[in-house]
C-alpha cells in the first residue's frame, strides 16, 4: 500500500488543529470556573525566555499552513499575530483549518522531491519536499502544539494524553 504526501500532511495537521481547539476549549472553561482572566494563561509561558502560550499557537498555526502552502505551490496566508484571548486563538485555528481544506490532493501528491527553501534568521535551509514535512515541519508543528499543552498543564488546566492526541 502507497501513502501519499497529502495523507501524510492536510488530514494530521487538521486533525491535531482540531484537538489544539479542545485543549483552548477546556482552558477556556477552566478559567471561567475560576474567574481568571484568560491573558494570565495565553500570555503565560513555562521559562521566562520561552515563548507565551499565544505565540505558540501562533506559531503551529504558521508551521502547519506554511507546509502546505510550500508544498503546494500557493501563497502562504498572512496572518496577523495579533491574538490574546482564546476566542481569538480558536479563531486562528479556524482559519489555518479552512485554509489546508482548500489544498486538493493534486496540489501535494508527487511533492517528495519538490526543492523548498526557507529562510530562517538569515539563514537559507534546502529541502527536497518529504524531508521538508517529515524532519522539519512536522518536528516544528508539534514542538509548539506540545508547548502550548504543557503550558495549560501546568497552569492547572485539566487535559490528558488523550486530549493531545484526539480520537484515533
Amino acid at each position: 500500500m502507497n501513502i501519499s504526501m497529502y495523507q501524510v500532511s492536510a488530514p494530521r495537521f487538521i486533525a491535531m488543529l482540531n484537538n489544539l481547539t479542545v485543549i483552548l476549549d477546556k482552558a477556556q472553561a477552566h478559567a471561567d470556573a475560576k474567574k481568571i482572566d484568560h491573558t494570565v494563561f495565553t500570555h503565560d509561558r513555562l521559562f521566562p525566555d520561552m515563548f507565551t502560550l499565544a505565540r505558540q499557537v501562533q506559531i503551529a498555526s504558521d508551521s502547519a499552513k506554511g507546509a502546505m502552502a510550500r508544498l503546494a505551490g500557493v501563497d502562504i496566508p498572512k496572518f496577523e499575530d495579533t491574538e490574546q484571548t482564546f476566542g481569538e486563538l480558536k479563531a486562528r485555528v479556524a482559519k489555518t483549518i479552512a485554509f489546508i481544506e482548500t489544498i486538493k490532493p493534486a496540489q501535494i501528491d508527487g511533492t517528495e522531491d519538490k526543492d523548498i527553501v526557507l529562510k530562517i534568521g538569515g539563514t537559507e535551509m534546502q529541502f527536497k519536499g518529504m524531508p521538508f514535512l517529515l524532519a522539519f515541519a512536522y518536528p516544528n508543528f508539534y514542538f509548539h502544539l506540545t508547548t502550548a499543552y504543557a503550558i495549560l498543564r501546568h497552569r492547572g488546566v485539566d487535559v490528558g494524553k488523550m486530549d493531545f492526541l484526539g480520537k484515533v
